[in-house]
Parts: structure tokens; C-alpha cells; sequence
């Protein structure tokens, strides 16, 4: 009975070990003639944008008059028009690695599933054969070669478990980075249908600003000059716009932008979204308010403008030390000190802390790990949080470290929800996927204004 046990427990492994073998995974994918043919119809429209950008460029240089603003137009217009098919084409082939990456995943979580039934007939198997130890066999009345065949058997037994547990290990292992794999396919098919989304709000803002330009053509009851008076009016407004700041006070549009500009420069991240970040944290600040800290033992502290009292404003010493030392270095007096205010008037576990400081919001903890680098960036001595230059440079260089630079929809979006909550974007929970997506809309608002004044 014994060594039908074993022998029952020896097929069943190798039957386990068979099933985890790789089997082939069937689905209607693209085959290599589709994937060819997509490849040549992307590579003709790449050559079809950059015909497109060449007359772009020639263009802009006959600027100043209406038919070349209306060539202008067309140009911009027939590129992102080939810029969208490109798109198209892109996500066709994108959609293809999407399903070849789900079937896979599939066909792993299957042979996982197979893997683990067998695993547990395996174990209860030897359970059986372990009911008894080496003494009791030797010390009963079975065949000496049928003793030491026993053993054997159980040591193969025990061997191949162990093979198992290494290929159900290996399984999930590869599980895991299929799935990786997958994410980033499905945030490239995002990019791209993001790019055309933005691609044809672009093409019909260029439709009604070219059919404006050829009814003045029609009509001519107004000039060519009162549209660029118009267009350097609107640039003006603009430029002086005021562009709110957290706890500190407003700069103009223009100065924001000549500091996001210099940001972007040094750390890749664009100026839009830089600015961005910066709006959306001061409408924050409209809503939160700003605290005084009046303690630095315990982290108190009280509301600017309603004296409220509000428990552990910073985490003490973690925030309340370096905070002091930073205010002390720039002449600043800490008590009176705008900081953001924590979400609750009295502290309990879970709560969270205020204790952020200037536009960027740094929690002092993390601003001094930023200090070194702001020095060289701007050649100064001590980096000030409340300083709009300062402030601008530290977003943008905490954005680049969270992935912003690549410039991406997906990339932009998770950094800036790990700007604000340490996490990429849960789009399934409002929880901090809310901010990510002010922030977009803000960095397209932003970016059209840029655009213009980069027109003009």
C-alpha cells in the first residue's frame, strides 16, 4: 500500500510538472503581413509630417500677412491631421501587443491554478507517506529491498516537490512582469489617444481661426492690422494676468512664465505643467487655508486669519527642526511663518500633518534634500521656499525625479498625483486621480496661452 502511494505520488508529480510546461497561446492576433503593412503605412506618414513641417518652417518665415497666415494655418492643419493617423496606426499596433500580453497572462494564471491543484494532491500524498517514520520501517517485518526502495522513492517524491515549488514560484514571477509589461502598453495606447484628442481640438481651433482670416479676405471690412493689433492686445492681457502663489504674494503671467521656462530648461519638465502644479496648489490653499506654527516641540500651531488652534500643523522633530534651522538661515522669524494647515483641527492617528511651505508646498523634511541642488540650479546661497523663483525650480525639479519629464499624458498625470499624495493615479478612486486631472486641464490651458504668445 505504501509503495502504491509513492508510486501514485511520483505521477502525480511528473503529470504537475507536465502541465506547467509552456503551451502555445491561441487568439486572433495581427499576423506578420498586417504587422508589415502597418510598419510602411507608419513610416510613409512619418515622412508625410516631416514634408508638412518643411513647409511649416518656410512659412513662418513670409509671417506678417494674411496669406501667410492662412498658408500657415493649412500647414498646421494637414500636419496634425497625418499626425492622427499616425497615432492611429500606432494604437492598432499597440492594441496587438495588448491582447498578445493579456492571452499570456491568461495562459500563466491557467497553468498556475493547474499547478497548485496538483501541488495539494502532491502534499496530501506525502502526508501519507510520512504517516510513518524511517524507525518504524526499519523496525517492521518489510523486505529489506523494498525498505531502502521506499525511501528512495520518497526522496524522488521530495525532490520533485521541490521543483514544483520553484516552477509555481517562477510562474507568479512572470505573472508579475507580464502585468508590468501590459501597464506600460496600456499607458503608450493612452498617450496616443490623448495626442489625438489634443491633435483634433487643435485641427478645429485652426479651421474657425482660418475661415475668420479668409472673411476678412471676403469682406475686407477689417485689415490685416487691426488683427494683429487684436492678437498683441490679447497677448498683453496675458502677459499681465495675474498668476496666484501659495502664502506669498501674485506675480504676472509673464514673470511665471519666464521662471517655468528657465525650470523647464534645466530639468525637462514643461512649463505648462510647472505652472500647472502651481495653480492647482494655490486653489488648494484657498480651501485649507494656511497655519502658524506656535510650538516646535509639539508641532501646534494656529489658523493665519481665524486663530484657530490646530494640533501637530508639523510633525515634530521631523519637520519642526529643519524648518526652524531653514526660516532662522533666511532671516525669518519661524512663529510667523505661513505653513499649510493639517485636514483636522485635532491630531488622531491616520490624520496626516499640514507643515508644507511657499507655492511648491515642500514639507520641510523633503525641502532640505532638495537645498543642494536649488543652490547650483540657481547659483544662490540658501534656497528660499517663499521665493516664486525658488519655488517654481523646486516643482520643477521634484516633478522631473517623479517622471514629468518624458512629457507623456500617462507621465504627467502620475507625477502629478504623486506631487500630491505619493501615489501614481488610481483612476477607479477619486481619492487623489481628482488632482491629476486638474492638473491636466490646467497644463492645457496654460499651454495654449504659451502657444499664442509664442505666435505672436
Amino acid at each position: 500500500m505504501r509503495l502504491l502511494s509513492l508510486a501514485l505520488g511520483l505521477l502525480f508529480v511528473v503529470a504537475a510538472l507536465a502541465m506547467l510546461a509552456p503551451v502555445g497561446v491561441s487568439a486572433n492576433f495581427l499576423s506578420e503581413e498586417d504587422r508589415a503593412r502597418l510598419q510602411a503605412e507608419y513610416d510613409k506618414i512619418q515622412q508625410e509630417i516631416a514634408e508638412w513641417q518643411q513647409v511649416l518652417d518656410e512659412t513662418r518665415s513670409k509671417k506678417d500677412s494674411l496669406q501667410g497666415d492662412v498658408d500657415e494655418l493649412n500647414a498646421l492643419i494637414s500636419k496634425a491631421t497625418a499626425e492622427i493617423r499616425a497615432r492611429n496606426v500606432s494604437i492598432s499596433r499597440i492594441e496587438d501587443e495588448i491582447a498578445i500580453k493579456e492571452a499570456t497572462i491568461q495562459d500563466l494564471q491557467e497553468k498556475l491554478e493547474r499547478g497548485r491543484s496538483s501541488l495539494a494532491n502532491i502534499l496530501r500524498i506525502q502526508n501519507t507517506a510520512d504517516d510513518q517514520s524511517v524507525a518504524e520501517l526499519v523496525l517492521s517485518n518489510q523486505d529489506l529491498s523494498d525498505l531502502f526502495g521506499d525511501l528512495d522513492a520518497l526522496a524522488v517524491l521530495k525532490r520533485d516537490l521541490q521543483q514544483m515549488f520553484a516552477e509555481i514560484r517562477a510562474l507568479r514571477e512572470d505573472i508579475e512582469l507580464e502585468k508590468e509589461e501590459l501597464a506600460v502598453r496600456q499607458d503608450l495606447e493612452l498617450d496616443a489617444r490623448y495626442e489625438i484628442e489634443l491633435n483634433r481640438r487643435q485641427i478645429q481651433k485652426n479651421e474657425e481661426a482660418k475661415s475668420e482670416l479668409l472673411d476678412i479676405a471676403k469682406t475686407e471690412e477689417q485689415t490685416y492690422e487691426e488683427v494683429l493689433a487684436e492678437r498683441q492686445r490679447r497677448a498683453e492681457q496675458i502677459r499681465n494676468a495675474l498668476f496666484p502663489l501659495r502664502d506669498v504674494e501674485g506675480i504676472s503671467f509673464a514673470d511665471a512664465l519666464d521662471h517655468a521656462t528657465f525650470a523647464e530648461g534645466k530639468t525637462g519638465v514643461r512649463a505648462a505643467m510647472i505652472l500647472a502644479i502651481l495653480s492647482q496648489e494655490s486653489d488648494l490653499g484657498k480651501n485649507v487655508g494656511s497655519c502658524f506654527v506656535t510650538s516646535l516641540t509639539t508641532g501646534d500651531g494656529v489658523g493665519k486669519n481665524t486663530g484657530r488652534v490646530f494640533e501637530r500643523v508639523m510633525k515634530a522633530p521631523r519637520d519642526t527642526e529643519p524648518f526652524e534651522r531653514v526660516t532662522r538661515a533666511l532671516g525669518l522669524t519661524w512663529g510667523a511663518t505661513p505653513v499649510s494647515c493639517p485636514p483636522g483641527l485635532q491630531y488622531y492617528s491616520g490624520r496626516g500633518f499640514g507643515g508644507a511651505m511657499g507655492p511648491s508646498q515642500f514639507i520641510p523634511s523633503t525641502w532640505v534634500l532638495y537645498e543642494d541642488r536649488l543652490s547650483k540650479v540657481l547659483d544662490v546661497g540658501t534656497p528660499n521656499p517663499w521665493d516664486a523663483r525658488t519655488a517654481v525650480t523646486a516643482t520643477a525639479l521634484f516633478m522631473s525625479d517623479l517622471g514629468a519629464g518624458l512629457q507623456t499624458y500617462t507621465a504627467e498625470k502620475n507625477a502629478a498625483c504623486r506631487y500630491y499624495s505619493g501615489r501614481s493615479c488610481d483612476n477607479r478612486s477619486p481619492r487623489n486621480s481628482f488632482y491629476g486631472n486638474a492638473v491636466i486641464e490646467k497644463a492645457e490651458q496654460f499651454q495654449e496661452d504659451i502657444d499664442f504668445l509664442k505666435g505672436i
